[in-house]
């Protein structure tokens, strides 16, 4: 939830931040009480597809840029 909050002070304010975290907590809640499971913070960047649209997008600006990439030039890193 610190994340959320850290990630939307910047770009809505500190009000409006505490009311969006304020809402996560409250949807969080209502699927513990729901499903009967405890609460698992979600883990961030473990979608491939995502990641492979951020590369692609990434590349794409480079191009515009004048810069030209191959895929096979990059090296995965952990």
């Amino acid at each position: 939830m610190k994340r959320k909050y850290q990630s939307l002070v910047p770009r809505r304010g500190k009000k409006k931040a505490i009311v969006a975290v304020a809402h996560k907590i409250i949807i969080a809640s209502y699927h513990v009480i729901k499903d009967k499971e405890a609460y698992k913070e979600p883990t961030l960047n473990n979608n491939p597809r995502r990641k492979k649209r951020q590369v692609d997008n990434l590349l794409n600006r480079l191009k515009e840029l004048g810069l030209e990439i191959k895929q096979t030039d990059l090296v995965p890193v952990a």
